[in-house]
């Protein structure tokens, strides 16, 4: 595979410098994301929306689960996105037999055949990679879940009372296929909110869907070039995290989440008290404002707006608010809640003088 720049030419080379937070790194890194955009496309049909939303949540440093059909290249567009970040890629299909140890790695007995004496020796899994894939997540029981989501939060598997880190960056897309659940072990709620995005697949247009039939069906094979590297991932995570946000937007934020909070006290919007059982928690706060961040830096913007809060609500939101009874038997969606939310909360206004001054503040 072609590498068409050096490693050194995307931001510092020291990994621990990260990026000022400037207009021009900001610039530099919508100019990668336009080129993974354009590297992906190469293999991959359309799914514009889902492959930003990926995006986002690596930049981010979160992971992400993804719900759709058989059959929409969910796996191709995970490991393509790995090739184009020269990323490590592993795909772990779950199955009701699997067992921690298979994904983790186990222990084994070695023996050294010159001296005679035997000893332990750590074999790694197939989650010591960059980029996981966890195939069908929902179809492996809790323990066997347990132990990858305890993997995405400290970074690390403990085996025989040994730590060993996971490589960085590292990052989990974990699929559930929304059609079959019989058979299934779903994912708790605690266990839900871990996920900083769920991502909807949805089915390719009839323009996309002919592209598709007309490329898998040739002999044409095309590879992806490289972009990135693991260190370039890392030190955007760190710039995602300087870029500037105002009190005014995070306060939206609030207000998106807090609304949801059927048994708070307080007024609420009537499809909150109809349709929800539970609302979402702090944790959607924190990466509605980390995600408007990394989407602002992907538009190129110098500091984060409520635009940029609102177009990262359905992903962040539908899997942390539960629906009642009442919604099921009206056919409403979390999706429909939130986006009435997003309708019926109005968008804080900055003045003037502090668009000035956010303006500013990357000069």
């Amino acid at each position: 595979m072609n590498d068409p720049r050096p490693a050194s030419s995307f931001g510092s080379t020291d990994p621990a410098a990260g990026y000022a937070a400037s207009p021009e790194a900001i610039a530099e890194v919508q100019r990668a994301f336009h080129r993974i955009k354009s590297e992906v496309h190469k293999v991959i049909v359309g799914q514009d929306e889902v492959l930003e939303q990926a995006l986002v949540a690596l930049f981010c440093g979160g992971h992400a689960l993804i719900e759709g059909v058989p059959g929409l290249a969910k796996t191709l567009l995970v490991s393509t996105l790995a090739k184009t970040l020269s990323l490590g890629f592993s795909r772990i299909q779950f199955t009701p037999d699997l067992m921690p140890s298979d994904m983790t790695g186990t222990e084994v007995i070695e023996e050294d055949k010159a001296t005679g004496s035997r000893e332990l020796r750590f074999v790694k899994g197939p989650i010591f990679s960059n980029v996981i894939l966890a195939d069908e997540i929902n179809r492996t029981p809790p323990k066997t879940q347990a132990a990858l989501l305890e993997a995405m939060q400290e970074r690390q598997v403990t085996v025989g009372g040994v730590m060993h880190r996971l490589p960085k960056p590292f990052f989990v897309l974990a699929t559930q296929n929304p059609i079959e659940q019989e058979g299934t072990y779903p994912l708790p709620e605690a266990q839900l909110d871990r996920f900083m995005f769920n991502i909807r697949v949805k089915y390719p247009s009839e323009a996309e869907e002919l592209d598709i039939v007309r490329q898998t069906t040739s002999i044409r094979t095309i590879e992806p070039d490289r972009v990135l590297n693991g260190e370039d991932c890392l030190r955007i995570q760190d710039l995602v995290r300087q870029i500037p946000v105002a009190d005014h937007v995070i306060r939206y934020a609030l207000r998106l989440v807090r609304a949801t909070r059927v048994r708070e006290p307080g007024e609420l919007p009537k499809i909150v008290r109809d349709y929800l059982a539970w609302g979402a928690g702090p944790r959607a706060s924190q990466f509605l404002v980390l995600a408007a961040k990394a989407k602002a830096m992907l538009d190129g913007a110098t500091h984060v707006m409520p635009e940029h809060v609102r177009m990262v609500a359905l992903p962040v939101m539908r899997h942390r608010i539960i629906t009642n009874f009442n919604a099921e038997a009206d056919s409403v969606t979390s999706d429909s809640v939130v986006q009435a939310l997003l309708d019926q909360i109005p968008l804080d206004r900055a003045d003037a003088s502090m668009e000035r001054q956010m303006n500013s503040v990357m000069r």
